[in-house]
């Protein structure tokens, strides 16, 4: 089945995309998390107010890729915020303590906790209804919004690999600060940036050391897989055997954002800045032969 990209509930899409000026490069930025249009009904719905609602954004990482499209890379954000649905999990991942209707069988950390592909939980644990939704409307959310977000990366990174007989999707996400300093890691030592691979399972490894490289010429310090080694959009478009590479990327987000405020903190121009170096340069990597490794026999 064929799902459209339109908007619903007025200003919220299914994704957004914006394409290479020039597509010369086989890297792909995501950054399903971005999405901060919220639906009327859903607002009414919730126990939260909207400041709450917004700690599960990865806020303004979108922004902090603006230099992708002129680079020669495309960007695909999600349209729907990540605490209505989320598009780094499975479709299957449905939570029974949220959704009427959904069998126990199956439970994984990730649903148990309440972060499945509809969250029944923000940062911090705060519920975000009152009781249940049907199954009904779980489902028009992932057909209306999951649904056509993995539809349109997969397209993507088959004519990636078409045109360049590679892809790399570098999967971009924010992390709390919190989030690291609970790692157990001194202050000096926290990293910058989490890239994860899956320990190798997403991406080949002069890809994920291409990827590094570049955050560190930058002056970022860069851990990988701990605290985060990567989610369902890793797994799922992580075929480095086949040439295709997914790798999720975590950025502190104190460097860039006030996260209390959920705004742009007094840095955040010269953050994005050093971004758009960055951007420019992983984006160079789809040009070289930097991680490239030749395609298996099918």
């Amino acid at each position: 089945m064929r799902y459209s990209q339109k908007k619903q509930n007025g200003a919220m899409q299914s994704y957004i995309f914006l394409p290479a000026a020039t597509p010369d490069s086989a890297v792909v930025f995501a950054s399903p998390h971005s999405g901060r249009e919220y639906p009327p009904e859903f607002l009414a719905a919730t126990t939260l107010d909207p400041m709450l609602l917004r700690s599960s954004e990865d806020a303004y990482v979108d922004r902090l890729l603006r230099a992708a499209p002129v680079a020669g890379a495309g960007i695909l954000l999600g349209g729907a915020p990540r605490a209505y649905v989320d598009y780094n999990r499975a479709a299957t991942e449905l939570d029974p303590a949220l959704i009427a209707g959904v069998s126990v069988r199956g439970l994984n950390p990730r649903i148990s906790s309440g972060l499945g592909v509809i969250p029944r939980v923000v940062a911090g644990g705060r519920a975000i209804y009152r009781g249940k939704i049907s199954q009904a409307e779980a489902e028009l959310r992932l057909r209306r919004y999951w649904h056509p977000y993995h539809e349109k990366l997969s397209a993507i990174m088959a004519a990636q690999r078409a045109r360049h007989g590679r892809a790399i999707l570098l999967d971009m996400h924010s992390m709390p600060r919190d989030a690291v300093a609970m790692n157990g890691q001194h202050t000096s030592l926290r990293p910058d940036i989490v890239l994860g691979d899956r320990f190798g399972a997403s991406a080949h490894s002069e890809v994920t050391e291409a990827v590094a490289a570049v955050f560190t010429a930058a002056g970022l310090r860069v851990a990988r897989n701990s605290p985060f080694a990567g989610a369902y959009i890793a797994q799922r478009y992580g075929l480095p055997s086949s040439g295709q590479h997914a790798i999720q990327i975590e950025i502190d987000r104190s460097l860039y954002l006030d996260e209390r405020q959920v705004c742009p903190n007094a840095d955040f121009d010269s953050f994005q800045a050093l971004m758009d170096g960055v951007v420019r340069d992983l984006a160079a990597l789809g040009r070289s032969q930097s991680g490239a490794v030749p395609l298996a026999a099918e």
